[in-house]
């Protein structure tokens, strides 16, 4: 696994104890934990216990940590795509050492499963002797245990990376870890886990202490809001209340000796000096001087949910934002401090449509689950993370339903009621792409609105701002982006004044974001501020649930009272078509046939568009076959019958016999990218260089094909 961590994260996350297996610390620690084992009255030659407990107390243990489940699950999906295909497994158990959640390769949870090492199994020391969760839960610190260190020998093929999770309070909750073979162990996976872990617990910090005052500092300023900036929660009166392990590192004190501190004994100076001191900072760190010496730059935040504020001010109605964001919100007992020269966007107006459009069946999460399991996989952990203020990053080939996916996240969260703000980043010239996110002043340039125009980002204040076709998106404009993502505020073109806004950002593309940042067209830091969630729409050309999609997709076409069918023919035709342009082409042309059918009867072969048939027709090429042609579709689960003549248009068997010859789609879709630049390459040709005559042919704007120009031919502008 390609992945470093700074050294101070390592540090951080254990009092700068090493946990490698050369250390003579570890070769002590595992000694213990052998004699522990032994007194337990375990043998190294006993088989495994492969009993899980009662069903009934899995569900008692799941129910009782359903705080520590619900921050750790998103997590655990992002730190498992980081190690997939690696034969390996992600664990997360309770402070006793039970399974409680697990995700891992197929092949590597096979072998798992034979040393019982999967959910209602517990994997303390007492039952499974010496191994990483057991014993980093017993020592409350992480560890590796390699190989031949497992005291049983039925699990030394294994190599286990764990550490504890601590509440708040300093209490282990928990521990993450996780276990491979012990053949194919990367030294960088304890790093891995002991990041997940800290973000873990980062996250249950905001959610345990809401309304109270968190200080996030560093030694360094370009570490506030990353993972390994300290934070500190006190009273509005300065009381300690609680800190981070980096917090707890860098002040070099436990929680519990830190119980007896206060903000003025820990930073030299009243907790009131502090927020006039960041009164005058516009908005900037400010350095502070630890008990022991260390400066440190310091920012702080308190969320304060007062039914009383004067209509206007942004009141939190879901948990405090993640520990990543930086944004300082300081606010005295009664009110809420507003900076100097930065204002607060207004929240937009509920309106009776965003009522309507949260109550919509049609727009929420369960009414796109139609029974495919990769979608219901996606929409599961979409739901795990309502309400968590996590971005969310949504992949797929166009046409998938990603603004229909992004549109239930929306008004399935609680902000519903709020605005939901769609911005397709390939659509808008590069011109006027700025001044639509970020908004401009009267007289910000020429051609500009009398009184100016409120951005899209401060439309979304309050609500969600969905960012379409993020890979298309000018690099000059992303690092604006950035900035209005950690701060959380927006300075509108010609403005001397910032807006704070408060929004969820949901972006999605059809792009390989990860090739974008190689080739230096998209920036990485951006990329990892937008990726806390990603989920991927499969192509409807691999969805199981085809049939109950394509007639929901029919029954929203037809009028009410209107009763229209699709044939047997027509459907298995349909079923066989690999849908280059997925739900929107699909959309499309049944919307045609609805007009063509009429009030009442049932979809038939001569109902379809001719080019359409045409391309059903067309016998699949060798070029077609390795490109995207008729390789794409993928077999569903009923057989087909030989389809009759219609219209005067012959179905060939080459259709019929389509899922048989049909390799992966993942070749194809690799490919992507030269089908679209030979599609625009072709049009053009066809238009004899007319870019406007080209765009509209292919369905695109101008400004898609102007973004691929060095990449075309010459011969195509002639």
């Amino acid at each position: 696994m390609p992945l470093t961590q700074p050294q101070a994260l390592v540090d951080a996350g254990s009092g700068g104890w090493s946990c490698l297996p050369s250390s003579p610390k570890y070769q002590a620690v595992i000694g213990e934990a052998h004699v522990r084992s032994r007194n337990f009255g375990l043998n190294s030659a006993d088989r495994p216990d492969f009993s899980s407990v009662p069903k009934r107390h899995f569900h008692e243990a799941l129910d009782a940590n359903r705080f520590l489940y619900q921050h750790a699950a998103p997590v655990m999906e992002t730190m498992y795509e980081q190690i997939a295909n690696t034969h390996s497994m992600v664990a997360l158990t309770d402070s006793s050492g039970l399974i409680l959640h697990s995700l891992g390769d197929s092949d590597f949870l096979e072998k798992a499963a034979q040393v019982a090492l999967m959910p209602g199994v517990d994997w303390s020391e007492k039952s499974k002797g010496t191994n990483a969760v057991g014993t980093a839960l017993a020592e409350e610190q992480p560890i590796v245990v390699h190989g031949r260190d497992h005291y049983l020998f039925a699990n030394q093929f294994l190599a286990c990376s764990c550490t504890p999770i601590f509440d708040p309070y300093g209490k282990v909750v928990g521990a993450l870890d996780v276990t491979g073979d012990e053949r194919s162990y990367h030294h960088h996976t304890m790093a891995l886990v002991r990041m997940s872990a800290q973000m873990i617990e980062n996250h249950m910090f905001a959610n345990v202490f809401p309304d109270a005052v968190r200080i996030h500092f560093h030694s360094r300023s370009e570490f506030l809001g990353t993972l390994v900036e300290g934070i500190v929660v006190f009273s509005q009166d300065g009381r300690f209340l609680s800190a981070n392990r980096s917090a707890q590192f860098q002040l070099g004190q436990s929680v519990n000796s830190l119980r007896a501190h206060t903000f003025s004994s820990l930073f030299g100076q009243a907790i009131s000096q502090f927020f006039d001191r960041l009164r005058g900072s516009a908005g900037k760190p400010v350095l502070l001087c630890l008990h022991n010496g260390v400066s440190v730059w310091c920012q702080a935040r308190l969320r304060q949910v007062n039914q009383w504020l004067t209509p206007g001010f942004q009141v939190a109605a879901t948990p405090a934002p993640s520990p990543e964001s930086v944004v300082e919100e300081v606010s005295s007992p009664n009110r809420r401090w507003e900076k100097p020269s930065v204002a607060t966007a207004p929240v937009a107006p509920v309106t009776p449509v965003g009522r309507l459009a949260s109550r919509a069946g049609l727009s929420g999460l369960h009414y796109l689950d139609t029974g495919d399991p990769q979608v219901s996989a996606v929409l599961r952990k979409l739901q795990l993370v309502q309400g968590r203020d996590i971005p969310i990053m949504i992949l797929g080939e166009t046409g998938t339903g990603k603004d229909i996916l992004a549109q239930a996240i929306h008004n399935d969260s609680d902000r519903a009621e709020r605005p939901f703000v769609s911005v397709n980043c390939a659509s808008i010239p590069e011109t006027l792409i700025e001044s639509e996110l970020f908004g401009y002043e009267e007289g910000a340039f020429t051609g500009a609105r009398r009184k100016g125009s409120v951005g899209k980002i401060q439309q979304a204040n309050g609500g969600t701002l969905f960012l379409d076709e993020i890979g298309d998106m000018p690099t000059q404009l992303q690092a604006r982006l950035l900035r209005v993502l950690q701060e959380r505020r927006v300075n509108p073109l010609g403005s001397n004044k910032e807006y704070e806004v408060d929004l969820t950002i949901i972006c999605a593309t059809n792009r390989n974001l990860k090739e974008l940042i190689a080739r230096g067209q998209f920036r990485e830091d951006l990329y990892y501020r937008l990726n806390g969630l990603v989920v991927r729409l499969p192509a409807l050309r691999v969805r199981t649930d085809f049939e109950v999609v394509a007639r929901k997709i029919l029954a929203s076409l037809c009028e009410r009272g209107n009763q229209i069918d699709i044939s047997p023919e027509v459907m298995a035709l349909f079923k066989r078509y690999p849908w280059p342009g997925n739900f929107r082409q699909l959309h499309n042309l049944m919307r045609t046939a609805v007009a063509m059918v009429g009030c009442e009867g049932c979809i038939e072969v001569s109902h379809l568009p001719d080019d359409f048939l045409d391309e059903v027709m067309a016998p699949p090429t060798e070029e077609s076959s390795v490109d995207g042609g008729w390789s794409q579709a993928v077999p569903l689960a009923a057989p087909v019958v030989p389809l009759p003549h219609a219209g005067g248009h012959p179905v060939p068997q080459a259709v019929a016999d389509a899922d048989r010859a049909a390799p992966s789609a993942r070749g194809a879709a690799a490919k992507l990218e030269d089908m679209t630049l030979q599609a625009m390459a072709d049009a053009l040709r066809r238009c004899h260089g007319n870019v406007s005559a080209a765009a509209k042919a292919l369905g695109v704007s101008r400004n898609t094909i102007y973004r691929k120009k060095d990449q075309l031919p010459p011969d195509v502008w002639a």
